[in-house]
């Protein structure tokens, strides 16, 4: 009989949904690492929440653990990539916890308005500061909403029955998806310039980190009232301080701190600052959710082998998995590189099979392919829930089989269609093994895509390949694989290259000041 150990505070129904499967349950909470690292050698799977940290030290003494069920979004708590390399799956539960937290913003919009808590401190002191808080209605008023995902879309509805405007920024965001919500599809810069009220929910990543920095604080509306209920670092903590202290920004309310627990921060004691304690998805109802959705996910693992919700782990039956791991690391290879080198406007992608990929059950392909393409906004999405997430962002998906074999005998496409016009990247199996792009934007190049990598777009012209690797070597950054391509002689070239490290900055700038070079980025896969 399996063993499962919930090391962190849960529904006790979660237990009975264990033993009622079949599945042997201890309940042990508020050990310290230590101690967890003496009893975990004998459990098969390990329920979570926030309190437990799975690290290396745990893994390695977790000798017989097979999975690892985090009751909520967040995963912070656990060293994913070792826990991958240990042969232990993780789930998460998604989206047990969203309409709490959608709640807990609009709750703290309301707070934020009213000025509810330093009010209820001052009554209870005493006094009677009737005309001190002078607060505003919501009613007419535009909300700012950073991320249109599946919580951004409950607080935009809520917002509507309050009867405010909502001005929605989203990568992918469509613009048929924002009617069918009933919000202004913006980029940015018009969010902040139009929004009285700006909520955050997006994932920490490294395209949001900070993403209301100084400078962008510094474009709201005079006057602005911010929410935070997603992550702590997406806002710049010591700028929003001074925006409050100078009175640009009227008020602030956190749930997330950059560092939690969050014993101090620059911005407590700031008037017009409210904070609470990650209070997002605590609610009871949430909570149980959560707490039996983990419990049926891990006992399902565990008795039938059935996977849901795992961050490390496609969802096969035993016998499609050998037949499509190798076409599933392609795919998101080729994913994660439309989506670093794409635009953000984008409303549609296309997976194309041809050859005997065209045999194979698409649907673990296309997962694949939307999770690695939208892993830069989202570092929770996986092969489950990426058809859902881009389902919700209103993106067509489409899914197109080639009976006809063409120059290669495998063949996996992804193409989006941008304000630019069409793109797309192609890539094959060679050996049936090995993932191999052959195509990018209408280009033929062959290479690996692995680690760090440097995509140059440049005039095909004498001399230009000595003075990247010029520019390189002066910078010590070396060199692995070196994978060129072009239209046409003396027309457009593509140049892809691994290197042996992360690119800095001012080195990509040194780049793309050289002759004949048009666009220049750093790929990570």
């Amino acid at each position: 009989m399996p063993k499962v150990l919930i090391s962190d505070q849960m529904d006790p129904q979660a237990a009975q949904i264990f033993r009622d499967r079949g599945v042997e349950v201890d309940e042990i909470t508020g050990k310290t690492p230590e101690e967890l690292k003496a009893i975990i050698g004998q459990y098969d799977g390990l329920a979570i929440r926030s309190s437990t940290k799975v690290t290396k030290e745990i893994l390695d003494a977790a000798t017989n653990l097979k999975v690892i069920g985090r009751a909520g979004i967040g995963v912070d708590n656990v060293d994913i990539p070792y826990a991958s390399s240990k042969g232990v799956v993780v789930m998460n539960t998604p989206f047990g916890n969203s309409i709490t937290t959608a709640e807990h913003a609009i709750a703290l919009m309301f707070a934020l308005a009213r000025q509810l808590p330093e009010a209820d401190a001052s009554t209870q002191a005493g006094k009677w500061e009737k005309n001190r808080f002078m607060g505003v209605e919501v009613t007419g008023k535009t909300l700012g909403l950073i991320g249109a995902g599946n919580i951004g879309s409950i607080v935009a509805s809520r917002a509507l029955g309050l009867r405010m405007k909502v001005v929605a920024f989203d990568p992918f965001l469509t613009p048929e998806r924002a009617i069918e919500m009933g919000v202004e599809k913006a980029d940015l810069d018009t969010l902040l310039a139009k929004a009285d009220f700006i909520t955050l929910h997006t994932p920490l990543t490294d395209q949001t980190r900070n993403i209301l920095s100084k400078e962008n604080l510094a474009k709201t509306k005079k006057g602005v009232r911010i929410i935070n209920c997603a992550r702590g670092g997406l806002i710049d903590e010591v700028a929003l301080k001074e925006a409050l202290d100078s009175g640009h920004v009227a008020g602030a309310a956190l749930d997330v701190f950059a560092v939690e627990p969050a014993k101090e921060s620059p911005l407590f004691g700031t008037p017009n600052f409210i904070s609470t304690p990650h209070l997002g998805a605590s609610t009871s109802e949430a909570q149980v959710n959560v707490a039996l959705q983990v419990a049926e996910q891990l006992s399902d693992y565990l008795m039938t082998g059935g996977v849901t919700n795992a961050l490390n782990m496609p969802s096969l039956s035993p016998e499609e998995a050998p037949k499509l791991r190798p076409y599933m690391a392609l795919a998101e290879k080729l994913g994660s590189l439309v989506g670093q080198l794409a635009s953000d406007d984008l409303d549609n992608i296309a997976i194309e099979v041809e050859g005997a990929a065209a045999e194979l059950n698409i649907k673990p392909i296309t997962g694949a392919v939307l999770s690695g393409f939208m892993r830069r906004y989202s570092d929770t999405v996986n092969m489950v829930n990426a058809p859902y997430l881009a389902k919700e962002r209103g993106l067509d998906v489409r899914e197109v089989r080639h009976a006809t074999e063409g120059n290669y005998h495998t063949l996996v496409r992804v193409s989006v269609n941008t304000s630019q016009g069409a793109r797309s990247v192609a890539g094959t199996l060679f050996g049936n093994a090995s993932p191999r792009l052959v195509e990018i934007f209408g280009i033929g190049v062959e290479a690996e895509l692995d680690g760090h990598m440097l995509y140059i777009v440049n005039e095909d012209a004498p001399g230009f390949i000595g003075r990247v690797g010029t520019t390189l070597g002066t910078a010590g950054i070396n060199i692995g694989t070196f994978n060129l391509g072009r239209r046409n002689a003396g027309g457009e070239a593509v140049l892809l290259l691994s290197i042996d490290s992360a690119i800095p900055q001012d080195v990509l700038d040194a780049l793309g000041k050289l002759p004949g070079v048009k666009r220049v980025k750093a790929l990570k896969f």
